[in-house]
């Protein structure tokens, strides 16, 4: 079996939806602790969404301290697997430097929750293989800091590292983008929640979401 590890913050709570998620797709999942410095056993790592202690200075901006983080840079230069981080986590990654550019306060200054579409930029890659270039999902979104920023967001299409877009931009991110993959696609951070589409228990029968854990346990495969 493919072992998994779901990391939990102080503050996360998205990790049991994540963790229902790998399970159905019979991953091995563990919850792992953010001290805990011993993941080179996991072939993927998920960063889940929630408020990291508390968002109190920015979102992810204590997180990327924790003493797992250390062992998540080595993961992912050493190519040992794929790491996945989900809203909060996206935020986690981002102020990590794992991923670039930012994600600043929403545009209208308020708490966005509410299923959003979003188009499918890039279906070449470990976690977007079952999507159709183009095609439009519907996910729920759940954040405050969910604007994407980066300096210069050309050169991300450019390189192929933007992988969903906002068809209708709900937070001002630039470019719509809502999702981007670093430079050795082994990362990818998303602002939507793809766990909850995933079985069409709670999602009117959509499982948009699955397709991407789909594609990430195949490709580990």
């Amino acid at each position: 079996m493919i072992k998994a590890g779901v990391v939990v913050f102080p503050g996360s709570n998205c990790d049991r939806d994540v963790y229902y998620a790998l399970k159905k797709l019979n991953f091995d999942v563990d919850f792992v602790f953010h001290k805990e410095k011993n993941i080179f056993n996991y072939r993927l790592i998920v960063l889940p969404g929630g408020f990291s202690y508390g968002d109190y200075l920015r979102p992810g901006a204590i997180a990327k301290f924790s003493p797992i983080m250390e062992s998540i840079y080595e993961f992912i230069e050493k190519e040992m697997g794929l790491l996945l981080g989900i809203c909060n986590g996206f935020q986690i990654l981002t102020e990590a430097n794992i991923l670039e550019g930012g994600l600043l306060r929403n545009v209208n200054n308020r708490f966005i929750c509410k299923l959003i579409e979003i188009k499918v930029i890039n279906n070449d890659s470990p976690f977007t293989k079952y999507y159709e270039k183009g095609e439009i999902l519907k996910i729920p979104i759940a954040h405050s800091d969910g604007r994407y920023f980066h300096e210069n967001p050309k050169s991300l299409y450019k390189d192929n590292l933007v992988c969903f877009e906002y068809v209708d931009n709900p937070n001002g991110s630039i470019m719509n983008i809502a999702g981007i993959l670093n430079r050795k696609f082994n990362v990818l951070g998303l602002m939507p929640h793809p766990e909850r589409r995933f079985d069409g228990i709670l999602s009117e029968g959509s499982k948009d979401g699955y397709r991407l854990f789909k594609s990430i346990y195949d490709f580990l495969k």
